[in-house]
């Protein structure tokens, strides 16, 4: 009994035993948090997140042109009152080094870009209700068709099944209907415009394109007639949908019955399809319109480079007006209420968040600025001529031990950015690879491996593509050691298809 006391006074003192340890934790302060967070965005997410915060805080404004020199007059004027019984000091809030001087204009700045035109089209979902609607329907067909054409994606197609329709319009609408009724609504939207529109998969988007064309055609005696090889090439996609797209030409001319031209026709034919037809009403209402803004801009000018940050969608800032004359009020007035109290902490705090993201943005232009001089510096032959083969290895290391920053915040900074150079606009992400050895023990980039890659295969015989094996033994052969892992990695990421899907007729 003893024994088991002890025992069990022994584990207690375990259990309970204290002790003291000295750890070392690094946490980021708000504003850090906040820089890390602006750095990752690309210049057109930076427009939406400024025109966020000017919505979120009213303590924050955009700087106008001609209210500019008289906010600074009386901000300047509302600093000369420091008498504050709440032991805060005004300035602190309006000095003029944290009100509008964040401009940075030391030729860092490219002028403003004019290539995302704002279109006032349609939108899909409300181009194909607009046809619909032109055409003769009941109310219940009509309640059917615009269902269906809810649950039709950007793509155009139909993401839902059509018994479920059929419940959904029972349980939310009320309309009784039934499945046969919903497939002839179905039909009516298929014959809509784009071509394709309301298909359920692939194989019948390009069997409707191919009936839209060709209606009633038929495998006539003329085999080279338009008609006749349309039909062909339905009966490819009806009937030998899944030899097709896996690239088994020999089983469809055993099964059908015709020549190669045939099939190289047929084939044709088929790949004029547009896979995506909502894509194609999409693109037509964005005519003239650029998705991608360059963040940065490079340009050699004899021994130097001109390099300019984009600051279309980065609008100059600055405290409020309205929010300093209340500071400024607040601390002419001797007796204070409780209110009052109230309002100029609230005041206080978002003059504070104000401050913090003008000095955000600052950093991050700094931050970028600094990170594009030091890629310019390391792969400056590259930015002479363009030339891919000129392309250094740089790795995200090797631009952070240069700038003196963490390597996550030089991966932030890259990720997603674009930069415009005599050559094109370019992801900077691309300017990054390892080395891998040739034969002569010289280094060379992944970017030119890739671009060897894509002139082998763009200029191989499409009846008997080279396969990862070839294609290593032909590197091989260049004077680049590498295995066909390797190779067939590459080949991936160029988005080219293994041999046998890439063989054509």
């Amino acid at each position: 009994m003893r024994l088991q006391r002890y025992e069990k006074k022994s584990y207690l003192c375990k259990v309970l035993r204290q002790s003291l340890h000295i750890k070392q934790l690094q946490k980021l302060s708000p504003q850090q948090i906040q820089l890390v967070k602006l750095l990752q965005l690309p210049t057109m997410e930076l427009e939406q997140r400024i025109k966020q915060e000017l919505e979120e805080n009213p303590a924050l404004e955009e700087i106008s042109k001609e209210s500019d020199s008289e906010n600074q007059d009386s901000l300047s004027e509302s600093t000369e009152n420091t008498n504050d019984s709440d032991d805060f000091d005004i300035r602190d809030y309006l000095d003029e080094n944290d009100v509008a001087e964040y401009k940075l204009r030391t030729n860092n700045y490219v002028a403003e870009h004019h290539d995302m035109p704002v279109s006032d089209s349609l939108g899909f979902t409300d181009y194909l209700l607009s046809q619909f609607r032109l055409l003769p329907n009941t109310e219940t067909e009509l309640a059917i068709g615009e269902t269906i054409i809810g649950n039709i994606d950007e793509s155009g197609y139909l993401q839902r099944e059509l018994f479920a329709i059929v419940d959904d319009l029972a349980f939310s609408q009320g309309v009784l209907t039934d499945l046969k009724a919903v497939e002839q609504v179905l039909k009516k939207i298929q014959s809509l415009d784009p071509p394709g529109v309301g298909a359920r998969n692939l194989q019948e988007c390009l069997l409707l394109q191919l009936q839209r064309k060709n209606v009633g055609a038929d495998i006539g005696t003329d085999y080279k007639s338009a008609p006749a090889i349309s039909a062909i090439a339905q009966q490819i996609l009806s009937r030998m949908f899944d030899a097709f797209i896996n690239k088994r030409y020999d089983q469809i001319l055993q099964r059908l019955h015709i020549s190669e031209e045939q099939l190289s026709s047929a084939i044709q034919e088929i790949t004029k399809l547009n896979p995506k037809p909502g894509n194609a009403y999409e693109d037509s209402v964005k005519i003239g319109s650029q998705s991608i803004v360059p963040d940065f801009s490079v340009t050699p000018e004899n021994d130097r480079f001109e390099i300019t940050l984009n600051a279309r969608n980065a609008p100059e800032l600055q405290i409020s007006k309205d929010y300093a004359e209340l500071l400024q009020t607040y601390s002419e007035t001797n007796q204070k209420t409780q209110s009052q109290k109230d309002a100029v902490t609230f005041v206080r705090q978002k003059i504070d968040s104000a401050k913090s993201f003008i000095e955000s943005i600052k950093l991050r232009q700094h931050t970028l600025l600094g990170t594009m001089e030091t890629i310019v510096d390391l792969q400056a032959d590259y930015f002479k001529n363009g030339d891919i083969t000129m392309l250094k290895p740089m790795k995200l290391q090797d631009v952070a031990d240069a700038v003196r920053l963490d390597i996550s915040t030089i991966s932030r900074v890259v990720n997603s950015k674009y930069v415009q150079t005599p050559f094109g606009i370019f992801l900077l992400r691309d300017l990054f690879s390892n080395a891998v050895s040739n034969e002569a023990g010289d280094d060379v980039t992944s970017a030119e491996i890739k671009a060897q890659i894509k002139e082998i295969i763009e200029n191989e015989d499409k009846r008997n593509p080279l396969n990862d094996d070839a294609l290593t033994a032909i590197l091989v052969e260049k004077g680049y050691s590498l295995v066909r892992r390797t190779v067939a990695k590459y080949r991936e990421g160029l988005g080219f298809d293994v041999a046998r899907l890439r063989k054509s007729i």
